[in-house]
């Protein structure tokens, strides 16, 4: 008998208190755990939008710098001035090609030298409004290089989600958070 009395001395259970402060513990992780999963969610989403916008940037600065502009046989220059890059696939006529582009281009809508892309960067066209179902807004410009006009290029392309940029297009044109901004040069050579 005192030896049955003894091993139920010894099982205790956990008190009131302990219980309440290993509950308030897990509740605090798993609250920190929620607020971590949120935050790198909202990371995702960020990460995976500048990616597409670098992705749609690139595409256009590979249009540009693919386009003609060297010299002939013979020493002459030759530029491509009249490829559509705001149609896909591009078009040989009807668009300024590697034409200087005006004053703006990359803070305003500039037909010739914008397109509007969907969701899955497919083209929407050209203008200087938004289409509907219009989620990306790729702008670039071409601009002689001051120094070397006749032979430099200065190549500029900004991709960002069709919304409101602020003043970040006011005067010098910013890149946001979650836009892509490419800028290139391109120079006629001899052969």
């Amino acid at each position: 008998m005192l030896l049955a009395k003894s091993s139920f001395s010894n099982d205790r259970g956990f008190s009131l208190v302990e219980t309440l402060v290993a509950t308030t513990i897990m509740t605090v992780a798993l609250a920190s755990l929620a607020q971590l999963f949120l935050i790198s969610t909202k990371a995702n989403q960020s990460a995976r939008i500048t990616t597409n916008a670098s992705v749609l940037a690139q595409q256009k600065m590979e249009q540009l710098r693919g386009l003609m502009w060297g010299f002939d046989i013979i020493g002459l220059p030759v530029s491509d001035t009249t490829s559509d890059l705001t149609v896909v696939p591009e078009q040989p006529q009807g668009g300024p090609g590697l034409t200087p582009s005006p004053d703006g281009s990359l803070q305003n809508n500039v037909d010739g030298y914008v397109d509007f892309l969907d969701g899955r960067g497919q083209s929407l066209g050209s203008g200087s409004v938004a289409p509907p179902n219009t989620v990306y807004v790729r702008r670039w410009s071409v601009e002689p290089l001051p120094t070397n006009p006749n032979n430099t290029l200065i190549l500029q392309v900004l991709v960002f989600r069709n919304s409101d940029r602020g003043d970040a297009d006011a005067g010098n044109v910013a890149r946001l958070p979650e836009e892509a901004r490419l800028v290139s040069v391109k120079t006629r050579k001899m052969k």
